[in-house]
């Protein structure tokens, strides 16, 4: 098989935990590049430069590379938003980051997110159950803000929280895909402003 542009050099060993980072960043850019049904792990092993038969080491085929792949960029986004959340006390900032979270996660690591947002494999069980815990674990971190400070019920500060995290999901996804012209700061912003407006008539139970 003929070497593409990007193909790593061979022969170098690596630790197995530094292998397997590299196996997933080339994993990545082919899955994004082609989608799922496209991709070869021929391709994945040349770009990564390594043999296929390392590449099946690590992974025992394409669907458990491919779910390994939604694990990592499910971690980074539920990290984004906890960590954004936890950051401050004063939830008009909580809201501007948790809006700005999203933002970050889908301009980066060159559109990962569509691998967690627009999976061509949805109709595969445990890649609906990981696109599933990236929604779940969002909102319920947002709800259980939500229900400290106002009172409301489980289920409505969860159901709250689904909301907010749709809508800084299909925004953020939006932004990126129609160009970016609004600088992703200012369209943060703008979305953060318009869910602070109705969250915000949640008052403090303090």
């Amino acid at each position: 098989m003929t070497a593409t542009p990007d193909a790593k050099p061979r022969g170098t060993r690596l630790p197995r935990v530094a292998r397997r980072r590299q196996l997933l960043s080339a994993a990545q850019e082919v899955f994004v590049e082609n989608g799922y049904h496209a991709a070869a792990m021929d391709e994945i092993a040349e770009r990564a430069g390594v043999s296929k038969p390392v590449l099946y080491q690590h992974f025992p085929g394409k669907l458990e590379l491919y779910l390994a792949l939604l694990d990592v960029h499910v971690d980074d986004m539920v990290t984004r938003l906890k960590d954004a959340l936890a950051g401050t006390t004063d939830n008009k900032l909580r809201v501007q980051g948790a809006i700005g979270a999203f933002f970050d996660f889908v301009s980066s690591q060159g559109e990962a997110f569509r691998l967690v947002f627009e999976s061509d494999l949805r109709n595969v069980a445990a890649v609906r159950q990981r696109m599933d815990r990236s929604l779940r674990e969002s909102a319920d971190a947002i709800a259980q803000v939500i229900q400290e400070d106002t009172g409301c019920s489980s289920d409505e500060a969860h159901l709250l929280g689904v909301g907010l995290v749709g809508m800084a999901e299909v925004s953020a996804r939006y932004w990126l895909q129609s160009g970016g012209s609004i600088p992703k700061e200012a369209a943060a912003q703008l979305i953060a402003r318009l869910s602070w407006r109705g969250i915000s008539n949640f008052p403090r139970t303090s």
